[in-house]
């Protein structure tokens, strides 16, 4: 199984990003096979249905996406919604690329929660044709600490993320029996 985790923030140490990198660790340390996107560090230009960019990042992240079984998109909470740079980014995704394929929702907020990103997030996914996990994830304010590790600071916040990575290998075992066994 391949799972494709899409940081999307356009800053330097963004706890969304950290926090993707913690279950990136945790699927691989369970023989997942688990690929960081990061938008900070891999920007795709802005998306126009008229012109397609001869751009690198974008390419890398449509092919990274065709080849995935399942997804995790993590998103800080700007004004209400999802960042600017992760809904770029989808938008040069399609059905092509997420069709039935088992997506989780993640979101860090500067706030008490970020369940308004979420739910437009899993919007985003219904309408690009993905399988919205029954988890999510969102961090806000004291629970965006972490280890220098990399790991969440909170006990809690750990086994929260690990629940929510188990719910979403389970749906995209269910989902895509055959592709998930061949690999």
């Amino acid at each position: 199984m391949k799972i494709l985790l899409i940081a999307g923030s356009n800053r330097r140490n963004a706890t969304s990003a950290l926090l993707l990198r913690y279950m990136a660790d945790v699927l691989q340390s369970r023989g997942i096979e688990a690929e960081l996107y990061n938008l900070y560090e891999k920007p795709v230009p802005l998306y126009s249905p008229d012109e397609a960019p001869d751009d690198g990042n974008a390419a890398s992240l449509v092919r990274a996406a065709s080849e995935a079984d399942a997804f995790v998109l993590g998103t800080p909470e700007y004004h209400g919604s999802v960042s600017g740079v992760l809904k770029n980014a989808l938008d040069y995704l399609s059905s092509n690329e997420f069709g039935g394929k088992a997506v989780l929702s993640v979101s860090s907020s500067g706030g008490a929660v970020g369940v308004s990103s979420l739910t437009q997030l899993q919007a985003i996914v219904r309408n690009l044709h993905g399988i919205n996990s029954p988890e999510w994830l969102s961090l806000g304010g004291n629970a965006r600490q972490f280890e220098a590790n990399g790991a969440p600071s909170d006990a809690g916040v750990r086994q929260r993320a690990i629940r929510s990575l188990d719910a979403l290998v389970d749906l995209a075992g269910k989902l895509r029996p055959d592709v998930v066994r061949a690999r």
